[in-house]
């Protein structure tokens, strides 16, 4: 697959994925967590925001392609 398509692809399915992590986190917190107190909130989004990126990384590293052997 080009570089190019594959980069485009990565692009668009990190833009849905950042959308529907945060609709799903929302809906977490406004279903499980609206009675607890402003700390629990807290340390859930701080959480939630960070573990985004894990699958964020993933497609990130397949966007990049495969390594090339660097011949010196």
């Amino acid at each position: 697959m080009p570089q190019k398509l594959r980069s485009f692809i990565g692009t668009i399915l990190i833009v849905i994925l950042v959308i529907v992590y945060a609709l799903i986190a929302g809906r977490i917190d406004s279903f499980y967590l609206s009675e607890y107190p402003f700390w629990v909130h807290l340390i859930y989004f701080m959480v939630s925001g960070l573990v985004w990126i894990l699958p964020a990384m993933a497609l990130i590293k397949w966007m990049a392609g495969p390594k090339k052997n660097d011949r010196a």
